[in-house]
């Protein structure tokens, strides 16, 4: 296990121009979860929050880069990140904005953190929901810790979570390598991975492929195609996310081997991909 590959913050994670804005941050994987959910609102949560948003509000959970983020952020307000936005004066994301943004911050400062792509257990009953969250090293518990930076006491209270959000059970939220596993052991319903009407093997696939790629600092959008990603189950190429899922499930086991089937073409980053909600392709940088 090599820490030093999830300590500094590069490509998405980078916050490039905008990197004095995490000048005066807390020094606390907590306080800095708050930090973000002060600064971001979620795209489909925004109703729990009294919020119909606009188109120009919408576009904004197209941002990709860090520094993007930040960009809109003190486009709208000024203040100091930890001071919090009303809701409505919100950058606005999904879960992967949430993830990346902390993920940034504690990279920022020094501290080993990653974004995981998987599916969370949480949001809707028997069902496990497409979701990112965080995963950082603990070196007091010497331990990756996961922790979902959206989950504010407006959601905890709309979900009833019962857990603490600085330390997601794993079996409360699967990363997608893990999930991939399970079906294809028989141990679970590929159709109770879900996000709105998509559902199935090959949406866990696409979260396979996308995991790995941030596991290699490459975090996508949720909805951003390319390579190897299927649109249906009879476009799968099994045995390839069968090896993706065994690698990615457990990353710090198989660092080369990771590293090595990032390479593959089909599952790098590619300069242009589909921006599947859209509906065109789009200029990754």
């Amino acid at each position: 296990m090599n820490l030093d590959t999830y300590r500094t913050p590069v490509a998405m994670s980078d916050a490039g121009r905008q990197a004095r804005l995490f000048d005066g941050l807390p020094h606390d994987v907590g306080g800095l979860a708050q930090v973000v959910q002060g600064l971001m609102v979620h795209e489909h949560i925004a109703p729990a929050y009294g919020l119909t948003l606009s188109p120009e509000q919408h576009a904004q959970a197209h941002l990709r880069s860090v520094e993007k983020i930040l960009e809109a952020i003190a486009a709208q307000d000024r203040k100091p990140l930890p001071v919090a936005r009303p809701a409505g004066e919100r950058v606005v994301g999904v879960c992967r904005h949430f993830t990346l943004l902390h993920v940034a911050m504690l990279r920022a400062q020094g501290v080993a953190a990653r974004a995981r792509c998987g599916f969370g257990a949480y949001f809707v009953e028997r069902m496990f929901i497409d979701h990112w969250v965080t995963e950082y090293w603990n070196e007091a518990q010497k331990r990756w810790v996961l922790v979902d930076a959206q989950l504010d006491g407006r959601q905890r209270e709309l979900f009833k979570i019962g857990f603490d959000p600085l330390d997601v059970p794993r079996d409360q939220f699967l990363v997608a390598g893990r999930a991939w596993k399970l079906c294809r052991a028989g141990k679970a319903d590929p159709d109770s991975f879900a996000i709105l009407d998509m559902h199935g093997r090959w949406l866990i696939a696409g979260n396979v492929i996308r995991d790995v790629a941030a596991l290699n600092n490459h975090e996508m959008l949720p909805w951003d195609v390319w390579g190897a990603m299927a649109r249906n189950d009879a476009e799968l190429d099994l045995p390839l996310i069968d090896r993706l899922a065994e690698l990615s499930h457990a990353p710090d086991e198989h660092p080369a081997e990771l590293q090595a089937a990032y390479e593959d073409r089909r599952i790098a980053v590619p300069g242009t991909v589909f921006n599947a909600v859209l509906n065109r392709p789009d200029p990754v940088h």
